[in-house]
């Protein structure tokens, strides 16, 4: 079977509940977006995301669309996963680090989705192998890293 899951990671300057409070609200999300196509959260979606929490977003890749998402994983400060609607995750792994930074993997997981062969064939998974070292040096930027 192929692996089908592809993560990034970064040391982020920051504490982990600092960084994952960016991460719990989705109003945020489009700052540390790396691919261009994250917009805005939807007017229902919550302010801060827990498990089950369920999240609309604005998108745009070409054409503008929304997609809805449910938090999947949860772990206050470490974890944070959502599924969109064909299964696949996006997963955000928060580690502190003695000098108070915080090591970030963000996973994009396939391995969960309902048809995980058409992202196997497709250049989705190293595209967003791309977009995800963008978000990371984003999230970065947002307590004053540079790149």
């Amino acid at each position: 079977m192929p692996k089908r899951s592809i993560s990034v990671v970064a040391t982020v300057p920051a504490p982990a509940e600092q960084i994952f409070d960016v991460l719990a609200d989705p109003s945020r999300h489009p700052m540390i977006d790396g691919s261009g196509s994250v917009r805005a959260p939807r007017p229902d979606a919550p302010d801060r995301l827990a498990l089950g929490s369920t999240f609309g977003m604005d998108m745009k890749i070409g054409l503008a669309y929304r997609i809805e998402n449910v938090v999947v994983e949860f772990e206050e400060n470490r974890l944070i996963a959502w599924r969109h609607f064909n299964g696949h995750r996006w997963r955000w792994r928060l580690t502190p680090l003695s000098d108070g930074t915080t090591e970030v993997t963000e996973t994009f997981d396939w391995s969960t989705a309902r048809l995980p062969l058409l992202l196997d064939l497709s250049p989705v998974p190293r595209r967003n192998k791309a977009a995800m070292e963008r978000s990371l040096n984003r999230l970065s930027a947002l307590f004053g890293a540079t790149a």
